[in-house]
């Protein structure tokens, strides 16, 4: 790591440094689990709703809170512009969201959903919650508290890095 920025530094110390087992790196294991989650609470919708992994965060995200821009729907998801973009017209194009002009900013419009897209999300998300009760069963409450709270605290930390290197462009 640099002593500025925290940052890794490659080939500093490569005799020294630790062989990276993938199986044992954070990142590895954080994206494994969440690509897993996502693949096993999916099964409930994809086939039966039509709509994919990433037009349903767009309609979880909308169910709690709308209505909200592309550019929100980018920062509530941390999914990149393109797969928003791409989401939210399918959705669209599905009868699930609609569009109406920012009357404030005349480039955004605001996403809401429809009957049919609340219909979905009010279908979809007690299945949701059920899985995520059966993948916390085997956790005692102070544990899946904690580790709500370590996620939270990952995020951050990543949040901070990568607006640190925002500001040193």
């Amino acid at each position: 790591m640099t002593a500025e920025r925290g940052t890794p530094q490659a080939g500093a110390g490569a005799d020294d440094a630790p062989a990276l087992r993938l199986a044992d790196y954070l990142p590895y294991r954080l994206s494994v689990a969440s690509n897993r989650t996502s693949a096993l609470v999916s099964r409930s919708y994809q086939d039966r709703f039509d709509i994919t992994l990433w037009e349903w965060r767009i309609l979880a995200v909308l169910g709690d809170v709308e209505p909200m821009t592309a550019q929100e729907l980018v920062e509530a998801t941390a999914m990149d512009k393109v797969t928003v973009s791409r989401a939210a017209r399918g959705l669209e194009e599905k009868g699930h969201v609609s569009r109406t002009r920012n009357k404030t900013d005349g480039r955004s419009a605001h996403i809401r959903l429809t009957a049919e897209g609340r219909a979905i999300y009010e279908t979809v998300a007690p299945t949701a919650l059920a899985f995520e009760k059966i993948l916390l069963e085997d956790l005692t409450p102070e544990e899946v508290e904690t580790l709500k709270a370590l996620l939270l605290r990952i995020q951050g930390r990543v949040e901070a890095l990568l607006a640190d290197g925002e500001s040193n462009r």
